[in-house]
């Protein structure tokens, strides 16, 4: 199978997979938690544009109905899932405002925000454990 043939046309679709497996790398396998934040955020980015692209339809326009388009709702882009994307990406914007502010309490709190060294400082703290 050839490559290109494979690529082409779905080169948007490749490009969100590769954001997809950046942002997993970055929240599993990175110690730091500003850098596993940061992976969410690429994350939640990738499925946001995700979602763009596969609403995304040649040639059409907006759902308003003129003489010009006519009635072929083949013709149109679906405007939902633009509006849930536009509503995830609030939901975006405040989960990082408060892993930012949860970040900022820990490294206050603990003196790091690496995960290895505040896991050792909370059993320290915690005889228990």
């Amino acid at each position: 199978m050839d490559i290109t043939a494979l690529v082409t046309g779905r080169w948007p679709y490749l490009f969100t997979i590769v954001l997809l497996l950046i942002g997993l790398y970055g929240m599993l396998v990175k110690q730091n938690l500003m850098k596993k934040v940061f992976g969410l955020n690429i994350f939640q980015g990738a499925i946001i544009l995700f979602f763009i692209v596969h609403a995304y339809k040649h040639g059409a326009t907006v759902p308003v109905l003129d003489d010009i388009s006519g009635t072929d709702p083949a013709r149109y882009v679906n405007p939902i899932p633009h509006g849930l994307m536009l509503t995830a990406i609030v939901v975006s914007v405040a989960t990082t405002g408060v892993a930012l502010a949860l970040l900022i309490r820990i490294y206050r709190t603990f003196g790091t925000i690496d995960e290895k060294d505040l896991l050792v400082r909370l059993r320290d703290e915690d005889p228990q454990r």
